[in-house]
């Protein structure tokens, strides 16, 4: 039987968010195993043929889009792309809504 691997740490690296400010922007790019989010839109400057306003959008994971402050969502060309997170706000959906969400994309 293989044994597990241990890692081994010898000191302590500053994390990059100690040198930054630590207010959370809400968004979190590691959801929870098995767990869908979804977005509301609030805003489309600038992209109002790809973003409808109080729309529900599925993100998708980008955790170098989080770092920049940009979400990966399915936009109306049923495409994924990047959006400022400004745009939306994080929603959670009844588990019946989740289904039919993801059935219709």
């Amino acid at each position: 039987m293989a044994q597990p691997i241990r890692q081994k740490f010898t000191g302590m690296k500053l994390m990059g968010s100690a040198r930054k400010s630590t207010k959370s922007s809400g968004w979190s790019s590691s959801p929870k195993p098995g767990e869908s989010r979804f977005v509301l839109c609030v805003r489309n400057t600038g992209y109002p043929a790809s973003l409808e306003l109080r729309k529900v959008y599925r993100l998708l994971r980008d955790e170098r889009a989080a770092k920049l402050r940009q979400l990966r969502v399915v936009d109306e060309s049923g495409e994924d792309y990047l959006y400022p997170e400004a745009f939306f706000v994080p929603i959670k959906l009844p588990q019946s809504a989740e289904r039919a969400v993801l059935r219709a994309t």
